[in-house]
């Protein structure tokens, strides 16, 4: 069987994006894996998948992170869905609202679209904070927040003396389910921040986009930012606003999003698809 996939990419926070209108296509952890694997599959962060809603929204969103476990949301896959809908023809206008597993979120186009990036912005929710009485890094404060999905941030006056690809598989694992890691470092200016992240069940990568919005709330709570706070990733800044209260604010999430190639695949011709088939029999 061949399936047609296009690749997007959110400050380097990449996609493999599978339209399926209808909800008709194979969808599951093992094709999750084959594809997003680096080196035998095409390589993605994660495979997600935008389809017409059963009810009460404009688009349907589903992402499974490269080992093959179900994310809640996300704010650069809401805007890579939101883009390949748009070139797929799912969506038109400016404005909508897209399902995921953590619930129905609004997104704006902001500006682009008709070519391959464009900027949009996306509800991201209401998050949960609250601080760790403890935390598992000295001289780093810790706070958890539930942004559909789970995140431990820790905060400190720079990013250096911690290697997250060692201490993040720690961290993520610390948790029943794992969370989400970010390392953030506030600096003079309150509406500023920079970020390094170790996504659950993606591994270091370039840009998260609900690490980004659990970052601005955590610096909020701690009366370390306002409401607007530009988290600069690895990738590139992503723009986070807050309202409501410290414990329990709304977050927006605005940022580009870009289509990087089409991409056709013989499910035959993954190896990793039949290894895993097998190891289940």
């Amino acid at each position: 069987m061949v399936i047609a996939l296009t690749k997007y990419e959110a400050l380097g926070n990449d996609f493999l994006v599978l339209v399926d209108p209808e909800r008709a296509l194979r969808y599951d952890a093992e094709l999750a894996v084959a594809l997003c694997d680096r080196h035998l599959g095409v390589g993605a962060d994660g495979l997600l998948r935008v389809s017409r809603p059963e009810s009460g929204a404009d688009l349907a969103m589903e992402l499974r992170n490269a080992d093959g476990g179900v994310a809640e949301t996300s704010g650069n896959g809401l805007r890579c869905a939101v883009l390949a809908a748009l070139h797929a023809g799912l969506l038109s206008g400016r404005e909508w609202t897209v399902s995921t597993v953590a619930g129905v979120v609004d997104a704006r186009l902001l500006s682009g679209g008709e070519g391959p990036e464009a900027e949009i912005r996306v509800g991201m929710g209401v998050l949960a904070v609250t601080v760790q009485v403890s935390s598992p890094l000295p001289g780093r404060k810790a706070f958890s927040v539930d942004a559909g999905n789970p995140h431990l941030v820790l905060v400190g006056d720079d990013l250096g003396g911690v290697d997250l690809s060692v201490t993040g598989p720690l961290l993520e694992a610390s948790r029943p389910g794992g969370v989400n890691v970010e390392l953030v470092a506030v600096g003079p200016d309150p509406e500023a921040c920079t970020m390094e992240v170790w996504e659950r069940g993606a591994g270091l990568t370039q840009a998260c986009g609900s690490g980004s919005c659990a970052a601005g709330a955590a610096l909020r709570f701690a009366g370390l930012a306002g409401d607007r706070v530009v988290v600069t990733n690895p990738g590139g800044p992503l723009t986070v606003e807050l309202s409501g209260s410290l414990e329990a604010p709304r977050a927006k999430l605005s940022g580009p999003a870009r289509r990087v190639a089409r991409v056709e695949v013989e499910l035959a011709d993954l190896p990793v698809v039949h290894e895993l088939s097998g190891s289940r029999r």
